[in-house]
């Protein structure tokens, strides 16, 4: 695999962009460890994979071109690394919907870029996001906009308490949002979201505090054609807003697996998706309304990470399959579950290498980052032909992952 390659003036590295007749070339906006899986994926299928990133130590540097720039910058200087990025690539994605929507437009003027840059709008903004959900008759929580303490209190009043009060942009991993259980909590949760004496419209999202059984996701793949393949259901633990562990496929009945495919279906069919994109959902016990769409990811998702090992074909392949199938004519993968499986996340902290393998059926992932607290560093996938063999030896990596994340700190 090639090496680093900085935007002319740079000082990250050396290296050359690729000439006409080399392999084909992936650009990816970020470098982080889902374009770090995304170049493995790539490698496989003999195409090469560039990523963009702000760090030169971005560890899809590892295994991927690296061109050092800050998405954030603006002006000539980011066109100037854009252009320099986009040079010799087949095809273009991104690995994070917090990348500027505007950037992948602009990229989109130079290269073919999928997903298209209304699906990445969307999901950056929650209150966009919740009346897409509505709009195409996928069940939702109650939702409204707050740009005051008093559209806050009015919508607890109306809808009754709790509420959750969210950022309409820029949150992930549980970041940017606060349950606010009484009025009398409301000044102290938009302090916590938005800090001392902020003043201005809020820019937050209301939406009711719906008790649920557990959490679920579904991932689709969607090519340029307009085939669609669906992964199975799988249900997430989270806690603090973070993903611990995913188990796949997710027991449950038919009629709770089909309302999720069509919704992911008619999601990636309106927006006519190109990849990969994980729905987020809350099952609720509520048989009128049963499952509630909480948000979506217009990239490969960490739900989908037990794919690696315990599908025909996992999530990264699938999407570099989609995102250059018009190009290279590459059809999709099939998406059945070999056998049950878990995934557990490695969060601050990396247990023995030993204690994970002798784990049985355990398969580590590690992303090369160096550990802090909540920092998603690697992760631990389990299978067995036995559903109940996969949950024993995933709370046993769980036990080591906690471990090692107290440990750190």
């Amino acid at each position: 695999m090639s090496g680093p390659v900085a935007p002319a003036g740079g000082t990250h590295g050396t290296g050359t962009i690729a000439s006409p007749n080399d392999p084909p070339i992936l650009g990816v906006l970020g470098g982080g460890q889902l374009g770090r899986m995304l170049a493995l994926a790539a490698a496989r299928l003999g195409v090469r994979t560039r990523c963009l990133d702000r760090s030169a130590d971005a560890v899809a540097g590892h295994v991927a071109q690296l061109v050092v720039a800050d998405p954030d910058d603006g002006g000539a200087a980011l066109d100037h690394a854009l252009e320099h990025f986009a040079h010799g690539l087949t095809a273009a994605t991104y690995e994070f919907e917090n990348v500027p929507a505007a950037l992948a437009a602009r990229l989109a003027e130079l290269v073919p870029c999928e997903p298209h840059a209304r699906a990445l709008a969307a999901a950056q903004d929650r209150l966009v996001e919740k009346r897409l959900f509505e709009s195409l008759g996928i069940p939702t929580h109650p939702f409204a906009p707050v740009d005051s303490a008093a559209d806050a209190r009015a919508f607890g009043e109306a809808h009754g308490w709790p509420i959750v009060l969210k950022t309409r942009r820029m949150g992930y991993d549980g970041k940017g949002q606060a349950v606010v259980r009484a009025a009398g909590e409301l000044d102290a949760a938009l302090r916590s979201i938005r800090g001392e004496g902020f003043v201005g419209e809020l820019g937050l999202i209301a939406e009711t505090f719906i008790p649920f059984r557990r959490e679920l996701s579904v991932l689709i793949v969607r090519a340029h054609t307009g085939e669609a393949r669906v992964y199975p259901l799988c249900e997430n633990v989270h806690e603090g807003g973070i993903l611990r562990v995913t188990h796949a496929p997710a027991m449950t009945d038919d009629a709770t697996r089909e309302l999720a495919e069509r919704s992911a279906r008619a999601l990636a069919e309106h927006l006519g998706y190109v990849g990969v994109l994980a729905l987020e959902l809350f099952e609720t016990g509520d048989a009128a309304r049963p499952l509630l769409a909480n948000e979506f990811a217009p990239r490969v998702h960490n739900s989908g990470h037990w794919t690696m090992d315990a599908s025909e074909t996992c999530q990264f392949e699938n999407h570099v399959r989609a995102v250059l199938g018009s190009k290279l004519e590459m059809a999709l993968g099939a998406t059945r579950a070999i056998m049950p499986c878990a995934m557990v996340n490695l969060i601050g902290g990396v247990p023995p290498m030993g204690e994970m393998l002798a784990v049985p059926g355990a398969r580590v992932h590690l992303y090369g980052k160096s550990a802090r607290p909540g920092r998603k560093l690697g992760h631990v996938t389990v299978r067995d032909a036995d559903a109940a063999a996969v949950r024993e030896r995933a709370a046993r990596l769980r036990e080591l992952a906690d471990a090692s994340e107290r440990a750190q700190g």
